[in-house]
């Protein structure tokens, strides 16, 4: 099975996760191919070059040649280039598994949050993600919270 792994990877953040789900998902199941872009040097090492045009065909080759994509929708707002791999494999129609690990996604049962929310929207203490990329996801996979749900969705999946 051939598995995208696709999140930022500009910030030791984004490569550690990106490195951690990699592990978890090969110790899951050593048959995995995993594409990883961090690890792809043609295009990715930023000591040299790589065109945009470059770097657009060589994940849009992966893209299409994977059976999965795993998308880290974390941060302020999701990478911009995560969403567009999320939007552009969701026309293969093939499952998306997508982390958001994001702690205010607790207490959705909090009637404070709730009240505050509702009487001045700047108070919001919950996360948002765009509606359109949740909905590409949701369409042919799920949101998951953790990198352990990772792996457990992609083993239900494969």
């Amino acid at each position: 099975m051939n598995i995208y792994v696709a999140n930022g990877l500009f910030s030791i953040g984004d490569r550690y996760v990106n490195a951690e789900i990699a592990k978890a998902l090969r110790a899951a199941d050593d048959t995995f191919h995993l594409y990883v872009p961090q690890e792809n040097d043609a295009i990715n090492d930023k000591e040299a070059y790589a065109s945009s045009a470059e770097i657009a065909k060589a994940d849009l080759a992966e893209l299409r040649n994977s059976d999965m994509l795993v998308a880290v929708i974390d941060g302020v707002e999701i990478d911009s280039g995560v969403a567009a791999e999320i939007g552009a494999f969701s026309m293969l129609g093939r499952p998306i598994v997508a982390l958001c690990s994001d702690v205010r996604q607790q207490g959705t049962g909090n009637k404070q949050k709730i009240e505050a929310l509702k009487e001045n929207a700047l108070e919001n203490q919950f996360i948002y993600r765009n509606l359109f990329v949740v909905g590409l996801i949701k369409e042919n996979g799920v949101i998951v919270s953790t990198i352990e749900d990772v792996v457990r969705e992609v083993l239900a999946r494969r």
